[in-house]
């Protein structure tokens, strides 16, 4: 028996309306989240085509030969920089007005893979041993309206399809559960000697690293409560005369703490590092998770969040390190002095999907008015998204690179940075 994926009803009416206009394929991503039973499909995105392709429709017997699938997996990470805690890319669909053929599904294989490796490859976190591997393809025939579902374990490259059920239900996402959280950051980086051949970026990464250790081993407070990670989140609410949860419209506060000192069964060495600078990352960030009602644990709720916290800081470093590289300011580490505006996130709503909100990042150039989005078309005819600007949020870096002046500074040496293994 296959894995079942429950899937909202707007997601069907969405792949129905799709128009292949003359185009061999459609190809898009499948969103939602997994759980240990059965996996949640919440929304489905097509890639925009690249515009060279929107004025040269091909024959829909032509052969999928012309599947950019840097330009899939490009698409893919930029709607995962979109998504809130707890929801994830889950695979692949494709639409032809044929039926499932062998191509087809060696093409969803290489796809569905290439895109699990892009929308990861830059995380702060890994998969734990305990959570699903398996991603699913979709294909959908706009003639018969048929649907062909399989999975591929994303852990094991020479893994064969397994059967997977399709089930539409109605109003899936309306019971979830949401999740706040504002962190406060202030992520001190020291520059070593050693390391000032590394451009910013990745200097900026290995202090992320060390800074996603402790968020990870951080205690949560869930609506000012330390809670075992095995209880039912939903434990001690009120029921409906039906014995469910009324879990609708429910959020839960999420506070975090993190370790200031080492355990005293912790043994530590000092060590002394040499430093040539210093990167520093201040300010606050808002976070929102969403987990299914159907029983969530408290560390369904608490792994949700702790994503969103490092996935948010980390996707904002990444955008304006990429706005850097464009505007040709990112070179050496030792090339930039100064004070830098971290992407502002803005929060969108959905039409169709009211209780969720979607994240978009937008950059703020000091010498414009406007902001310059990095993104290309993330959310293509996405069920009309109404879109609110519902928060700003105020992060910034400090960079800080030490210049010495005989004049200044009688011993031109470099400061050292002393810290705990």
């Amino acid at each position: 028996m296959g894995r079942t994926y429950i899937v909202e009803e707007t997601v069907g009416q969405y792949l129905s309306n799709i128009n292949l206009q003359g185009k061999a394929f459609v190809s898009g991503l499948l969103i939602g989240q997994c759980s240990s039973q059965k996996d949640y499909v919440i929304l489905a995105t097509r890639t925009p085509p690249k515009e060279e392709q929107n004025e040269s429709p091909t024959h829909s017997k032509a052969k999928l030969d012309n599947l950019d699938e840097e330009w899939a997996t490009e698409h893919a990470h930029q709607v995962s920089r979109m998504l809130p805690g707890g929801l994830l890319v889950l695979g692949v669909f494709i639409i032809t007005a044929l039926e499932m053929g062998s191509e087809f599904q060696n093409t969803l294989r290489r796809l569905v893979f290439a895109v699990e490796k892009s929308v990861n490859k830059k995380r702060l976190w890994n998969f734990t041993e305990e959570e699903v591997s398996e991603r699913v393809i979709l294909h959908f025939c706009s003639s018969t309206k048929k649907i062909f579902c399989r999975t591929y374990d994303i852990h094991d490259p020479k893994s064969s399809a397994k059967p997977a059920d399709w089930k539409y239900q109605n109003g899936l996402s309306a019971s979830w559960l949401s999740l706040e959280c504002t962190v406060y950051i202030n992520i001190h980086v020291p520059l070593s000697t050693t390391s000032v051949s590394y451009t910013l970026e990745k200097n900026t990464k290995n202090g992320l690293a060390r800074w996603a250790k402790q968020i990870e081993n951080g205690i949560y407070l869930i609506n000012g409560q330390v809670k075992d990670e095995d209880c039912d989140l939903l434990e001690g609410q009120k029921k409906s005369s039906r014995g469910n949860t009324q879990a609708a419209n429910h959020s839960f506060d999420i506070r975090v703490l993190t370790q200031l000192l080492l355990n005293s069964d912790h043994r530590s060495t000092a060590m002394v590092q040499i430093c040539s600078g210093s990167v520093n990352l201040k300010g606050a960030v808002k976070c929102r998770a969403y987990i299914h009602s159907n029983k969530p644990k408290v560390k369904d709720a608490v792994q949700a969040m702790k994503r969103d916290i490092l996935n948010t800081v980390a996707d904002r470093c990444e955008i304006l390190f990429e706005d850097l590289l464009l505007n040709e300011i990112q070179k050496k580490s030792d090339d930039y002095t100064g004070l830098l505006s971290f992407p502002q996130l803005i929060l969108y709503i959905s039409v169709h999907l009211k209780s969720f909100l979607m994240r978009e990042i937008e950059l703020f150039n000091s010498k414009k008015s406007a902001p310059r989005k990095n993104y290309l078309v993330v959310f293509y005819n996405l069920y009309n998204l109404e879109i609110k600007k519902m928060m700003t949020g105020t992060f910034v870096v400090v960079i800080h690179f030490l210049i010495w002046s005989t004049s200044i500074i009688v011993e031109t040496q470099n400061f050292i940075h002393f810290y705990l293994v």
